[in-house]
């Protein structure tokens, strides 16, 4: 499980860094910037989401331990 969630996160991070390159800084709101952005932020939501998961499973592991 560990492994598919860091693998999840080097998946998210390596979009992040495939968007930045689609994007065009002089005109941000506009075609392939605007698809860009929202791809960022999707990741940047996933990484997020997939990081709340290890804390609850970490603080689920902790909790049996009572």
């Amino acid at each position: 499980m560990k492994t598919f969630i860091y693998t999840l996160i080097v998946l998210a991070v390596g979009l992040i860094i495939f968007n930045i390159t689609q994007l065009d800084f002089q005109n941000l709101l506009s075609g392939n910037s605007l698809l860009a952005l929202i791809g960022i932020v999707a990741s940047l939501c996933a990484i997020c989401i997939i990081l709340i998961f290890k804390t609850s499973k970490a603080i689920e592991g902790r909790h049996k331990d009572f």
